[in-house]
């Protein structure tokens, strides 16, 4: 009876994945996520004035140059989108590390901006993203019209069912998940962890315990210990007959469990299956990562893409460093591989700043060019930086 229920949900949501844009094709200016990225003709020569070591003051240097770049390039275009709330997250952790307070500067415009107000979709949880970076800033700031928007929206989920309302996969019915996309665990679950420990509120985190086992019973592979991005893909495979697992999907998945933990308490009943989940995604990231220390866009095919994805692996090396930071992952045993990934991830940046070989928006492993530049990549290298920093600073 389960495989039944299994293929139904594959055919239902079939029809789920819209065409990825194409590297350097602009979105239009009516589309939150216009400004995300580019790909430029040219690009001009790499970095040689950035060290890959893991010394806080290099680490500290090779995020002045991309933050710096991207504020410059992105801040007139800064919206509600998750590709730019992704961003904010990053400029978040360099301001509390580095310190640099235009980041936070720039974050405290951007709330004003918009009023402090989620996107215009009431339970989606892309639109929810941007709520990390309010609550952050309140936290910060115990400012209460920070506050309020996101806690009464996420209030008023509280009372609904968790199943799909808006922006559902064509055919959806009753059964589907609200989060029903791997990415949806980067972009909803933080935010209600964050509310929880604002307020002491467990519902909360019980609410995040029923969605995120849902959808995990659905898309997660407990042999591979990887997801698929949704149920669509569930029996889609690549060229080399191994099952498609898409770099950033995971890196989206991996992220959002190092946020969702970093703020549930140890005596939480269900922690354990969050970390031993956690465990069981570094320990296969680990073992599949590149000679040059990154992760191609198809996660088991890495023979077919040529160039390595930066969006998904630096995720991967702000996850796993954040694990050895808590003592979650085993320090001997991750290190190596933090610091092969963020060498990988130092070697793609630009003598302007840009950060490349990212990915445009999308859905599945797919091609783009060395110089291509996407805000949410810069957010996750930020990420993964600042827990850098924090981890040659613990060594030293």
């Amino acid at each position: 009876m389960q495989t039944i229920y299994r293929q139904i949900g594959i055919v239902l949501l079939a029809l789920l994945i819209p065409a990825p844009q194409a590297g350097g094709q602009k979105t239009q200016p009516s589309d939150p996520s216009f400004g995300a990225g580019d790909t430029p003709d040219q690009s001009g020569p790499l970095a040689s004035d950035l060290s890959p070591a893991l010394t806080p003051e290099a680490i500290a240097k090779a995020m002045r140059k991309v933050g710096d770049w991207q504020l410059g390039k992105s801040r007139s275009d800064f919206s509600q989108d998750w590709t730019f709330a992704a961003l904010y997250r990053g400029f978040l952790a360099a301001a509390d590390s580095l310190p640099e307070n235009h980041y936070r500067d720039a974050m405290l415009d951007a709330g004003k901006k918009f009023d402090w107000k989620l996107g215009p979709r009431e339970t989606e949880a892309d639109d929810h993203a941007i709520g990390y970076m309010y609550l952050d800033l309140y936290r910060r700031d115990h400012d209460a019209k920070m506050l309020e928007p996101t806690k009464s929206q996420l209030d008023r989920i509280l009372s609904m069912p968790n199943v799909c309302t808006e922006t559902c996969p064509e055919g959806h019915d009753q059964t589907t998940p609200m989060w029903w996309w791997c990415d949806s665990f980067f972009m909803g679950p933080p935010i209600w962890a964050e509310l929880y420990n604002i307020t002491g509120r467990k519902e909360y985190l019980d609410h995040i315990d029923r969605g995120w086992w849902v959808t995990s019973k659905l898309l997660y592979d407990e042999k591979e210990h990887l997801y698929s991005r949704d149920a669509s893909f569930l029996d889609k495979h690549e060229a080399n007959g191994k099952k498609i697992f898409w770099s950033r999907g995971n890196g989206w998945v991996i992220a959002g469990l190092a946020e969702v933990l970093q703020e549930m308490p140890e005596s939480y009943p269900s922690r354990p299956k969050y970390v031993a989940q956690f465990r069981e995604m570094a320990a296969r990231l680990k073992s599949i990562q590149g000679a040059d220390g990154l992760w191609r866009p198809g996660l088991l095919n890495a023979a077919a893409y040529p160039l390595p994805e930066v969006s998904g692996s630096a995720f991967y090396v702000y996850a796993m460093a954040w694990g050895i930071n808590r003592g979650i992952l085993d320090r001997a045993a991750y290190l190596p591989v933090v610091q092969k990934g963020w060498a990988g991830l130092v070697s793609h940046i630009y003598a302007d700043g840009r950060l490349g070989s990212i990915q445009p928006i999308g859905a599945a492993p797919d091609a783009f060019k060395p110089q291509t530049s996407y805000v949410y990549s810069v957010g996750a290298f930020l990420m993964a930086g600042s827990e850098l920093r924090h981890l040659a600073q613990n060594h030293q």
